[in-house]
């Protein structure tokens, strides 16, 4: 089954937000970029090497060149796009692996992509197991096929129970004679 109508759209909205990071870090492969790193001071009050101290924050600014920003710009190019022709073709399984990997990927940022894989992931397993990705009527129906089971149980003849007494009655079981065509020959015992 494919995604329903929710799941497109908000499938669409996670593939529009992943174009739009590729567009914010498309400027840093144009040119060479300053970058700022921030760190807590110690507590001595001194910042690490390299670093400056502006404002009580350690900060260190240093210059990118566009080959590094590169793979990060077409990893998350490349996924999003990816979403977005899994959401065109209603794939509900390629839609959750692009986002979840986008998500790993990215971090913190990533955190919107990790929920959309796995809202998607859970309501896969809902519609598998109950026929409806819905969480009121997963809830419903897994309460009818409770009740169902319960009743069959309730129905059905329970077996007799064995005692020490009816065991001991019973026949011991033979072991099957050997195969000619699986048991190898054996020497005959000497006694």
């Amino acid at each position: 089954m494919g995604i329903d109508n929710v799941e497109r759209r908000v499938s669409l909205v996670a593939g529009a937000i992943a174009l739009v990071l590729a567009a914010i870090i498309s400027p840093h492969l144009f040119k060479n970029t300053w970058v700022t790193d921030t760190a807590k001071p110690s507590k001595s009050g001194g910042c690490p090497t390299g670093y400056r101290l502006v404002h009580a924050v350690c900060q260190h600014t240093y210059l990118t060149h566009p080959s590094t920003w590169l793979p990060q710009f077409l990893e998350i190019l490349i996924v999003g796009l990816a979403i977005l022709f899994f959401t065109w073709r209603r794939n509900r399984a390629g839609i959750a692996v692009a986002s979840l990997l986008l998500g790993l990927a990215l971090g913190v940022v990533g955190l919107t992509f990790l929920l959309l894989g796995g809202w998607l992931i859970i309501r896969a397993l809902r519609l598998q197991r109950y026929g409806d990705a819905s969480f009121s009527g997963s809830t419903r129906r897994a309460k009818e096929m409770s009740r169902e089971k319960r009743a069959a149980r309730a129905s059905s003849p329970r077996a007799p129970r064995r005692d020490a007494k009816s065991s001991a009655k019973q026949p011991a079981v033979v072991a099957p004679s050997p195969s000619k065509r699986y048991t190898p020959k054996q020497r005959a015992r000497r006694r």
